[in-house]
Order: C-alpha cells, then sequence, then structure tokens
C-alpha cells in the first residue's frame, strides 16, 4: 500500500511509549493471534510498523500498537502491539495505555460506578483493563493478565560473564528472570550497556532450544525478554519490593516496570512462596516508575499450576500525531542507529 497520512495517539505508561493507530488496513486472519502471523509477512502492514518505529518518526525502543476487530463480540476491540524489531504477544503497559484511552476518547462508555472494564483481544489471550476513574479524570488502571506461569525453575546458559542461571516464565510473554547481582550488575543506567549485551547473549543461547517453547501454542514460542532484578526488601507496608529493568526483542529497554514482565514476575515470585497470599509486589523500573502487582487468583494451565496477575499502573496522553510521508522522499521506512 501507498502511505501518505498517519494518525496517531500517543501514550506513556511508566515512561514507556505507546502509540495508537487506529486506521489500519484489513488484516488476514480470523483471530488477533491469527492477524499478528499475517502482519508479520504482510509487506505493507509490516512497513507502516517499520515507519513509525524508525528514525525520523520514531526511535530504536518505540512501542505501539495497531486496533483491530475483536476474536468475538465479548471483547471491545483487538490490538497487534509492535515494536522496532516486529510484533510481540503481550504488552502490559500497552494494555494499561489502551484502557486509559478507550475511556477518554469514549470509544468505551464510563462506567458511573467509577470502574469501568476494557475488554481487549491480544495475540496471547483476552485481558482485561479495569479503569478507575473520579469524575472523567483516570485516576489507576488494573491491568488483569492471562495465566501467568513458570516454564523452568533454573536453566545455566553460558556467557561472557560466566555461567548465568535463569529462571523462565510467561506473563503472556515469555522471559528469562536474572537477578542483576548474579552477574556481577545491578540494575541501574550504569550497567545498562553490559545488561543490553548480556540479553542478547542469553536469548541467542536459549532460543533455539526447547526452554523457548511454549507448551500450548507455538505462536507464543520465543524468549520475549530478560528481566534482571534488584531485590529492595518488605516495604514498611509489607509489600515485596523489587527493581528490574526488562530488556526485550533485540535490545530495546523498557522504560516502565514491564507490564507482561511483571505477570512473568508475579508467577515465579509466587512459585517459590516469596510472594506471600494477599501480599503486593511493588515493582519499580530503571526510571524508578512502580507499579503494584498481585495475584487476583490462581488457577491451572498447561499442566501446571499458575496464576492470574493484576498489574495497577497508570498511563498518560503526550499527543496526538500526524505523519506523512513525501512521495520523493528516498528514507521510507527510516533508520535506526542501534
Amino acid at each position: 500500500m501507498t502511505i501518505t497520512d498517519i494518525r496517531t495517539v500517543d501514550y506513556h505508561a511508566g515512561g514507556e511509549p505507546f502509540r495508537i493507530v487506529t486506521d489500519v488496513p484489513g488484516i488476514a486472519g480470523d483471530t488477533v493471534a491469527d492477524k499478528r502471523v499475517s502482519a508479520i509477512s504482510d509487506p505493507g502492514i509490516d512497513g507502516l510498523r517499520a515507519l513509525l518505529c524508525s528514525e525520523p518518526r520514531g526511535h530504536a525502543d518505540m512501542y505501539g500498537g495497531f486496533i483491530v476487530p475483536p476474536d468475538d463480540a465479548g471483547a471491545h476491540f483487538g490490538v497487534l502491539f509492535w515494536h522496532k524489531d516486529g510484533f510481540s504477544t503481550a504488552c502490559g503497559h500497552g494494555t494499561i495505555a489502551l484502557g486509559t484511552w478507550a475511556v477518554r476518547s469514549g470509544r468505551v462508555p464510563i462506567d458511573p460506578g467509577g470502574i469501568t472494564e476494557v475488554v481487549i483481544d491480544v495475540p496471547s489471550g483476552r485481558v482485561r483493563a479495569h479503569v478507575a476513574t473520579d469524575g472523567d479524570r483516570v485516576v489507576s488502571v488494573d491491568f488483569v493478565s492471562v495465566a501467568s506461569y513458570v516454564l523452568h525453575d533454573e536453566v545455566a546458559v553460558p556467557t561472557s560473564r560466566g555461567e548465568v542461571r535463569c529462571g523462565i516464565g510467561f506473563g503472556g510473554a515469555i522471559y528469562a528472570h536474572v537477578p542483576a547481582a548474579a552477574v556481577g550488575l545491578d540494575v541501574s543506567v550504569a550497567s545498562l550497556a553490559a545488561l543490553i549485551e548480556l540479553s542478547r547473549e542469553i536469548k541467542a543461547f536459549l532460543n533455539p532450544t526447547a526452554f523457548a517453547g511454549h507448551p500450548l501454542d507455538d505462536r507464543l514460542s520465543g524468549i520475549y525478554g530478560v528481566i534482571y532484578t534488584d531485590d529492595q526488601g518488605i516495604g514498611p507496608d509489607g509489600s515485596l519490593r523489587q527493581r528490574n529493568v526488562t530488556v526485550f526483542a533485540d535490545g530495546e529497554v523498557d522504560r516502565s516496570p514491564c507490564g507482561s514482565g511483571t505477570c512473568s514476575r508475579v508467577a515465579a515470585l509466587h512459585s517459590t512462596g516469596r510472594l506471600k497470599p494477599g501480599q503486593v509486589l511493588a515493582h519499580s523500573s530503571i526510571t524508578d516508575a512502580t507499579w503494584l502487582a498481585r495475584v487476583q487468583r490462581t488457577t491451572h494451565e498447561a499442566g501446571r499450576e499458575a496464576v492470574v496477575p493484576v498489574v495497577t499502573g497508570r498511563a498518560y496522553q503526550t499527543g496526538e500525531h500526524r505523519f506523512v510521508v513525501d512521495p520523493d522522499d528516498d528514507m521510507v521506512p527510516g533508520f535506526v542507529l542501534r
């Protein structure tokens, strides 16, 4: 297709950008999961993703979503999440932003009771954003995730920093979990370059193996991100406090505490008993944004114990954009310098 005029609404959640596109050409597939597979191989749709992620219209850490029809009438809409390297299976910060956008834009009417449920179909399943409002003001969003669980308690990975032992968990996408101190680093800007390179090594080793496989749907297979954590003990309110940075796709850094990554952490911490029943995980990011997470309920999926996590955060609009493509522009869709 020829792209000449694209309008977006942009948000951030915990500092992580989310660019929303509603006017999207038709994408083949009966479900959102099917549409993701189609989008990956569709030059027009993938070209639109690349245009909005790449410089000069985006940047290496850009994130966003295409609004698509839901799987059925049980959801308000569907979304295909994307970043500079492709289309992801889940996105918690995006869900928080979408819940806020849906209510603020009037796409989903505000419930006068103060909590509006926004139901969204994503490639990994159906999620919900419970949007709390005070009048027409959004005060918080509870992201209710898909069932999340541990895939592997500990996997040894050889790296340039020695053997690294990773836990692997699913929270809508598959993540490797690594205590930053175990590799002689911490969750800080000073360690960021080393953490990015280490994440590439970990993913390169794990992705060709069965450790990166999803037990129910191979479309969800693959290590999406590496979550590095620092323990911060128990807060005065009894919460379990951790600081993290999630490096996803090819070296992209999540500015937020990472929604689907937080769900994966909740599953991992619950499985070891570190996150007690009723206890809250206060999960902070490298930018010091903090979201609160808890287990809504326990369940079973893929033949193992699972939890349904809830992550509470906020999102804020940063702008509305009209991007154009000059037909003489020879730098379309753009470029990424790192």
